[in-house]
């Protein structure tokens, strides 16, 4: 009888970059012989690759390992599990002290090494890694098989850039995946050339501060992110770029540039302000004021007029008042956002602004976050309904919702739906948008518009 092939189960929580993770998890299992697992049920291995950025994120994971050690006493299975990601980076030792159910802990920088983790595991071990190893994380995480990549769809992560030296007082990320660390330009361009050769059309590049990217270049010298779009556009079978997340600070003209002139950069920029109150942005150490942030988004605007733009908002940071919400309402209209991830501050053990005595009453921050959130969906909508009639690039990357259909992409991440006629999965196919739905734009292909185009509803594509 033939040996059944061992099971892999990840749950990510949380940012793209544990997306990303977790599929270099299951790479570098994938020559131990393992397979992707349907459930936690399922599995012989499980994985919870955890993000330690919102509020009670601790227990949330303790929660889940709750869930799964009733699972292993009704099914009488024995997985090893496993904590990954910036819990286990913050929390280390003390998972494996408040659950016996945890088999190892391993972080964010060390997740090349989980193949030998998991043998320590088998053999009685209970490991705890939570070295800050970028370089050797990088160079030694195992290539996916083309196969692999291909099953993954025809748009794809690639972490460039790690950690963050900026510390704003909210945040853990320099504490849980420490300073800022780029990868050098031969091993980007080498995992991207892999990508595309396996089917890939759109890679977005990914970093917890992505636009202070300064990788070693062939030449021996740092380069910049601008740099490496352009020289990743050269890439046969990459059609499309992106990268998140940026700060406004690393946002440098060449970056603006490359906007200008780089068709395969998509006109869409995720560019996070958290305020619009010059006060709370210094309390914040944002080190940028609200005019700073606004010149910026006018010149990278002037830059690509067919830019859109998304950003991130906290409410209810401690000592925010009234004013300084209002000043938060005003930076958005002002900005015009296309989208936007709006959240309520949650203090993160560690960090300054938790220890402050100022903090906002609940019912406020939920207040507040209800009004910025509808100021945020009008604009949504209204971006939307712009694109009615518009000619634009949809990358076409799975099947549509209903028979006929075919879904895709727009060069600002909305679903687009259109004729299944239209093409094959990861083609580029240019469309006139037509309607806009709840959830998605519709379209057909240019030359094939229907008519007179009309809005159904009143949408957030």
């Amino acid at each position: 009888m033939t040996a059944r092939n061992p099971k892999l189960f990840v749950k990510s929580y949380g940012c793209q970059m544990n997306v990303y993770d977790a599929e270099r998890m299951a790479d570098a299992l994938a020559p131990e012989g393992y397979v992707a697992a349907e459930s936690a049920e399922d599995a012989d291995v499980i994985v919870l690759n955890t993000c330690h950025i919102r509020e009670k994120a601790a227990e949330k994971v303790y929660s889940e390992l709750g869930r799964i050690r009733k699972m292993k006493a009704e099914t009488g299975r024995a997985p090893l599990v496993a904590v990954a990601g910036c819990v286990a980076q913050a929390e280390g030792a003390e998972i494996l002290k408040r659950a016996s159910v945890v088999d190892l802990v391993v972080g964010p920088q060390s997740i090349q090494r989980l193949p030998e983790l998991l043998r320590q595991a088998k053999a009685g071990a209970r490991p705890v890694d939570t070295d800050f190893a970028v370089e050797e994380k990088f160079e030694r995480l195992a290539a996916p098989a083309p196969k692999a990549i291909r099953g993954r769809g025809v748009t794809a992560f690639l972490t460039v850039q790690e950690g963050c030296d900026k510390f704003c007082t909210f945040c853990v990320v320099p504490y849980t995946r420490g300073a800022e660390a780029s990868r050098p330009v031969a091993q980007v361009v080498a995992e991207a050339e892999r990508l595309a050769a396996a089917g890939v059309r759109e890679i977005t590049l990914l970093g917890q501060n992505v636009d202070a990217y300064h990788g070693e270049g062939p030449d021996g010298r740092p380069w910049s992110l601008a740099r490496l779009l352009y020289r990743l556009a050269e890439i046969e079978g990459v059609a499309r770029l992106r990268y998140t997340t940026s700060h406004p600070r690393d946002m440098d003209d060449d970056l603006i540039a490359a906007h200008r002139d780089l068709a395969a950069l998509m006109p869409y920029l995720h560019l996070p302000v958290q305020s619009g109150s010059d006060r709370i942005l210094k309390a914040m150490n944002r080190k940028h004021t609200a005019d700073d942030y606004l010149r910026l988004v006018d010149r990278v605007r002037e830059a690509r007029p067919d830019l859109a733009l998304s950003g991130d908002f906290i409410v209810g940071f401690p000592g925010e008042t009234e004013s300084d919400f209002e000043a938060t309402l005003a930076i958005a209209r002002a900005a015009a956002y296309a989208s936007a991830f709006t959240f309520k501050y949650s203090p993160r053990p560690g960090t300054p602004a938790a220890e402050r005595d100022d903090q906002v009453d609940d019912g406020v921050k939920s207040e507040r976050l209800h009004r910025l959130q509808a100021l945020i969906a009008e604009q949504q909508t209204e971006f939307a309904r712009s694109l009615v009639g518009r000619r634009i690039d949809v990358l076409l990357d799975r099947p549509g919702r209903h028979p006929g259909q075919v879904a895709g992409r727009s060069p600002y991440l909305q679903p687009v739906q259109l004729p299944a006629s239209s093409g094959s999965v990861g083609d580029v196919v240019e469309a006139v948008v037509t309607d806009v739905g709840p959830n998605s734009l519709f379209a057909a292909p240019a030359g094939d518009a229907r008519e007179r185009p009309r809005v159904l509803v009143e949408a957030t594509a």
